[in-house]
């Protein structure tokens, strides 16, 4: 079974607004270490446009890499499933997901492969209220916003998690790992 892995970067306060918190190459390197885990992404419609706009590479012309960033890379590469209700269509070796979120998660992570990985806010948040995710990852930033979307507003019910590892930049950002309390490590 793959299991789902998530992965956000958020400030002391708890605003995970990306424009919010600055990106290194270090920080980049450790997003690609850990999407080289999963062998497939899960977006919903907001995250899946942000990381087009932003990691789609142009199309190869020559014999002469587009990009030589690894994350860019990487995510460009990935197969990408879409949560949404409002998209017509995806590209970007994506595909629209509709339906029972729940059974479609769950046939996903069945198949077999390295890992599922989900980034984002409003679906994480579906994802957590189903207990879906395998596996949490705060990427915590020394930076206090006063504002901003906070990491799983309305949350219905406490999720009890375990530390597995943690990880910290020369940023100041501290990378943590955490699974739900009665999982296997």
């Amino acid at each position: 079974m793959r299991p789902l892995r998530y992965s956000i970067n958020v400030t002391l306060d708890g605003c995970c607004d990306h424009r919010a918190i600055p990106a290194d190459e270090e920080l980049h390197r450790h997003a690609a270490e850990s999407l080289a885990r999963a062998d497939a992404l899960l977006f919903g419609r907001v995250t899946y446009e942000m990381m087009e706009a932003a990691f789609r590479l142009p199309p190869r012309t020559g014999p002469e890499p587009v990009s030589t960033d690894p994350f860019a890379l990487m995510i460009d590469a990935a197969k990408k499933y879409v949560v949404s209700s409002t998209l017509e269509r995806v590209d970007w070796n994506a595909e629209l997901v509709r339906g029972d979120l729940g059974a479609t998660v769950q046939r996903l992570k069945q198949e077999p492969g390295k890992g599922l990985f989900v980034g984002g806010v409003k679906l994480p948040l579906a994802l957590a209220e189903l207990g879906l995710i395998d596996e949490y990852e705060f990427v915590v930033h020394p930076r206090v916003m006063g504002h901003g979307p906070a990491l799983f507003a309305g949350l219905s019910k406490c999720v009890d998690l375990k530390p597995v590892s943690r990880r910290e930049f020369a940023s100041g950002a501290v990378a943590m790992r955490y699974e739900p309390r009665g999982s296997p490590s």
